[in-house]
């Protein structure tokens, strides 16, 4: 029987450097709101048009916070009064960051004003990226008419500013991070919330079921609670990675953030295969299949000491064996992100990918993977759902990927994480560096597809009730 992870490795390595049978398709929870890590964002306004055929808003949004914020958490309302009885129709004439990474939606105020019952919101795919501490988003040139392209009036729109013909800030337009406003003032009595169909939107009920919990509550990787609530902290040789590194499970610790156990993966090189440290974690029982999968993860770009560009791989993943070459009962799903590229890539990027079979040699791989040339860096919530017709992949609340039914897992998997490196061509130095990956929690819930807010509120739900640990998933039959 092939080690899963090491045949991984070589599966992996040549799928994303040559397209053999590959499927390709990006479109871009958050357990605690982006504001409170601290996050901020103002909204610069200009108006490219007066006239009475469509209003012309064009916005930029700035970081004025001390973290990178994923731009996908960001929402932007434009604030107007509608013409009786009409519809309106939202284009992008051109963004920095591209039109096909903005969405615009209309919406009805609540309690509507004198200036305002309508708002047009604008949101970001994945592709749009991460905005870096004061970095902006650059031009969005937006605008909007009626459906019927009839005559409108701007002059009793409550976001309108005639006079503002050059970017500055504009309150009148607001800005939420995660569902939390951080910027401007919404007419009197409509403060932003989530809106109805947003994924950050908490259900009243958890889901309930069979699933697989883990807060990551332990003393360190010689817990026996760690045995015993089936993990695996690996020790044993072999890939993926730098031939000749060691799997060091002393590098996989647990430490106290605030009221949260985080379970961190460190590894490190001088620069040879002997110097190198790589790290994993996996369940014992590949009992896995159908259902919503979910982990809290900080990626890193950066080394926490020594030089950086090593290319390392950041792993969440399910994965179970290949018994033959091209058997079509092997399933693996990743999220894999690379700080400093790698696999003929020059920079960071976050593949997710969902695996049907492969051939080590000759090689041939049949997979389909989505992905964003962006940094991850911070923590993300991942999303994995899988039922009878389909596999999709949620970062931050937002839908990443969406995968094909052919790649649908016929037997059960393991549950995995783990850091390593490539190879050592990225950094050539001999001084010691190391990386972190740190893990917030885990869970399965077996045979129910859940939202990302739905995972938010079930591991509220644990959280609330003490629950460290829980795994009432049945052995595979």
């Amino acid at each position: 029987m092939n080690d899963p992870t090491r045949s991984r490795s070589l599966r992996i390595r040549a799928a994303l450097a040559v397209a053999a049978v590959t499927g390709l398709g990006a479109t871009a929870l958050t357990a605690l709101p982006a504001a409170a890590a601290g996050e901020a964002v103002t909204v610069q306004y200009r108006q490219s048009s007066t006239g009475g055929d469509q209003v012309e808003p064009w916005l930029k949004v700035v970081n004025t916070g001390a973290s990178s914020v994923p731009l996908s958490q960001v929402k932007v309302r434009y604030y107007f009064k509608a013409d009786a009885g009409a519809s309106y129709t939202y284009a992008c004439s051109w963004a920095v960051k591209g039109c096909a990474n903005l969405t615009g939606t209309f919406g009805t105020l609540a309690h509507p004003t004198a200036t305002a019952d309508r708002y047009l919101e604008i949101g970001f795919t994945a592709g749009a990226g991460s905005l870096a501490p004061g970095a902006d988003t650059g031009d969005m040139q937006l605008r909007f008419h009626r459906s019927n392209w009839q005559s409108l009036n701007q002059n009793d729109d409550y976001s309108f500013g005639p006079a503002q013909t050059t970017y500055a800030n504009w309150s009148k337009v607001t800005a939420t991070v995660g569902g939390v406003p951080v910027w401007g003032t919404a007419p009197a009595g409509n403060e932003p919330t989530p809106t109805p169909t947003d994924p950050t939107t908490p259900p009243t009920d958890p889901p309930t079921g069979a699933a697989l919990f883990d807060d990551f509550d332990y003393t360190g990787h010689t817990d026996p609670a760690i045995n015993a609530h089936g993990w695996s902290v690996r020790s044993n040789s072999g890939g993926p990675g730098v031939p000749g590194a060691t799997w060091a499970p002393e590098n996989v610790t647990f430490a106290k953030e605030g009221t949260n156990s985080i379970m961190n993966l460190r590894s490190s090189t001088a620069g040879t295969g002997e110097s190198t440290r790589h790290t994993e974690i996996l369940t014992r029982a590949t009992k896995f299949k159908n259902g919503t999968y979910a982990a809290r993860v900080r990626f890193s770009d950066a080394p926490v000491s020594g030089p950086d560009g090593d290319r390392v791989v950041q792993t969440f993943f399910t994965i179970n064996d290949l018994k033959a070459p091209m058997a079509d009962d092997y399933a693996e799903y990743d999220f894999e992100y690379l700080p400093n590229g790698g696999w003929g890539e020059p920079a960071n990027i976050l593949y997710t990918t969902s695996w049907e079979t492969y051939r080590p040699d000759p090689w041939e791989a049949v997979n389909q993977h989505s992905e964003v040339r962006a940094s991850y860096a911070g923590w993300h919530d991942l999303v994995l759902t899988i039922d009878d017709n389909t596999i999709v992949y949620y970062v931050d609340g937002q839908e990443f990927g969406r995968h094909d039914a052919r790649y649908l897992p016929e037997r059960p998997m393991s549950i995995n994480f783990n850091q390593w490196l490539i190879d050592l061509a990225g950094q050539t130095s001999t001084t010691p560096r190391s990386y972190d990956q740190k893990v917030d929690y885990v869970l399965h819930v077996k045979d129910q597809i859940l939202s990302p807010a739905q995972v938010a509120a079930k591991v509220g739900a644990y959280r609330t009730a003490g629950t460290a640990f829980q795994d009432t998933v049945p052995a595979a039959q």
